[in-house]
């Protein structure tokens, strides 16, 4: 018998993830789960502060998020640690509300204080380096390292220490415990489990940016840096990049309080003949300055020219590769929607990293730049198909539009931008498609679908016809002229529509009980195995048809570029 959505095949407990089945049981690292993850830890949380926390609003978590790591420091352990004393030692300076340890080129602990003031009390008690053999920088970060003064004495005390994991299991790994599921439904939630973002690797994402900025704070003392993307959206997988920006909205706020009193008051500030020209001057000397004086940033890149300036670096003690950008309005606004989206369903979370993994074992995305589809386009495919059920289980962004008020309108760069912040506006769906349905639907949606005459808008929640030749086309949510997967061509569109069709096909025909007595991959471990040589000709036929669509495809680009430029003559 089917499990209904939001029955027996989900249930979350104080913000983890328990799987239905014995099969699942004992086999899926718990982590936190759903969107409680982009969500502020809170201390012994019981069902009503769970539901309570879950409803706060993208703003109000980023801000609690922000606060907290600006009352934590990383510490750079010694390999021989007793974890009592040291927590013992940090308590002399203040209450510590969390801690975790992990492994990054050795043994690391975040640890959170209570109060900001405990930290400054820390850095009195801390040492400058020794600088005999090389000059040092004399900029007291919230990094440091402690070694142990009698490492002899103290060896016999050590304890071991839970080190919290930063990365996700191999998939081979991964498809073993698939195979010990009792349905898609189960599978899916334990690969959601282990390739999403964990409490831990939040807070220390968090904290990169809350050093960065402290950087960039010697410069401009009202900035912030902020994560945006997968860091912050509910769809962030362990080890992905951390997106972050800088932030000047508190200096139009400072700017606005002046203007009390009987004169008019302003700073006098450099001004520059455009935004973008600051923008880069920003970041050069902000990327300089972390390549000069940054404990642990290296490999730094100053990429001013390309369309969004920004700087790349690795952050070594967190062990992330960064992007830093400044004031990406449209992105957090996508961020904020995607986090929405996220929060609605569960369903819409596991179904949306099953498909980008799933994409990535067969080269359908990648992480560099490229032809492909990246998984940002693959995240709007997945809304659309959700907006696309019958009846939806995520509303358009029209429909969130119409539930906003006057504090949730944002125009950015006469882009209107707007809608419901307050997840309590948003009645829930009343679809009740298991993720079982719901994976095999969408392989069958998209393997079907005319792209060579329709388009994707995730804001209308229909096809509409395709404004101009791409083979693939996505509205861009916000910028409307834009389309979000221009990069891709024909033939990895082609790829796609096969892998899809194949996918299809394989859910489809399997024999779920006969596979589980031979003992081979079924459900979605089957699909995370690459489709090989055996089912080379079953291909073949999957991609009957889509030559045929290429040529339609070219001919009718042709004819529109043609109707496009007899529209100008007329217009001229």
């Amino acid at each position: 018998m089917a499990l209904r959505a939001g029955g027996p095949a989900l249930v979350l407990l104080r913000g983890r993830l328990r799987l239905p089945g014995p099969a699942a049981r004992g086999h899926a690292r718990l982590g936190r789960s759903g969107a409680a993850a982009a969500q502020p830890a809170t201390e012994e949380p019981g069902e009503d502060a769970e539901i309570s926390t879950r409803k706060k609003t993208f703003a109000e978590v980023q801000t609690e998020r922000l606060d907290q790591a600006e009352r934590t420091v990383l510490i750079k352990c010694p390999s021989k640690l007793n974890e009592k004393k040291l927590l013992q030692y940090l308590s002399s300076h203040g209450n510590v509300k969390s801690h975790f340890f992990f492994e990054n080129r050795g043994i690391s602990a975040l640890i959170e204080f209570s109060e900001k003031s405990s930290i400054a009390s820390l850095q009195d008690a801390v040492g400058i380096p020794d600088a005999s053999e090389h000059h040092v920088v004399p900029f007291k970060s919230r990094l440091f390292t402690f070694t142990l003064k009698n490492p002899v004495s103290q060896r016999v005390e050590e304890t071991p220490l839970h080190l919290s994991p930063q990365c996700h299991i191999p998939v081979k790994d991964l498809i073993q415990k698939l195979c010990l599921a009792d349905s898609i439904s189960s599978q899916m939630y334990i690969l959601l489990n282990e390739y999403q973002l964990t409490e831990e690797n939040i807070k220390l994402r968090f904290l990169a940016c809350s050093l960065v900025r402290d950087f960039a704070r010697a410069y401009f003392p009202d900035s912030t840096v902020k994560p945006f993307g997968s860091s912050v959206n509910t769809f962030g997988k362990l080890g992905s990049d951390v997106d972050m920006f800088l932030d000047f909205h508190d200096t139009g706020k400072h700017a606005t309080k002046m203007k009390k009193g009987p004169f008019e008051m302003e700073y006098q500030m450099k001004r520059l003949p455009s935004e973008r020209l600051a923008t880069q001057r920003i970041l050069s000397v902000i990327g300089d300055c972390l390549d000069n004086f940054g404990p642990g940033c290296v490999n730094v890149q100053k990429i001013l020219n390309a369309r969004c300036p920004l700087v790349k670096f690795s952050h070594q003690p967190t062990g992330f590769q960064c992007d830093l950008s400044v004031s990406n309005s449209i992105a957090i606004r996508s961020s904020e929607l995607l986090y929405i989206y996220g929060c609605l369903d569960s369903r819409v979370r596991a179904l949306v990293f099953t498909i980008r993994c799933w994409a990535r074992v067969h080269g359908l995305t990648n992480s560099a730049p490229g032809t492909w589809i990246t998984n940002f386009s693959l995240t709007m495919m997945v809304m659309f198909f959700l907006q696309k059920r019958s009846p939806p289980i995520i509303p358009t962004l029209d429909q969130l539009k119409e539930l906003s008020d006057e504090k949730d309108k944002h125009i950015i760069g006469g882009y209107d931008c707007s809608f419901v912040s307050d997840l309590r506006k948003i009645k829930p769906t009343k679809n009740t498609e298991t993720l079982d349905v719901l994976l095999g639907e969408f392989f069958e949606y998209f393997g079907n679908f005319d792209f060579r005459k329709n388009s994707i808008n995730l804001r209308k929640g229909k096809e509409v016809n395709k404004p101009e030749s791409s083979p693939l086309y996505i509205w861009n949510p916000f910028e409307q002229d834009l389309n979000i997967s221009k990069n891709v061509n024909q033939p990895q569109l082609e790829k796609f529509i096969a892998m899809a069709r194949e996918s299809a096909w394989i859910l489809q025909k399997e024999d779920k009980t006969q596979q589980m007595i031979n003992k081979e991959p079924w459900g979605l471990a089957a699909l995370l195995i690459p489709f090989g040589k055996s089912n080379s000709s079953r291909m073949k036929n999957r991609m009957k048809g889509i030559g045929s669509e290429t040529i339609k495809s070219l001919l009718d680009s042709l004819k529109l570029n043609n109707a496009n430029s007899q529209q100008k003559a007329v217009g001229k």
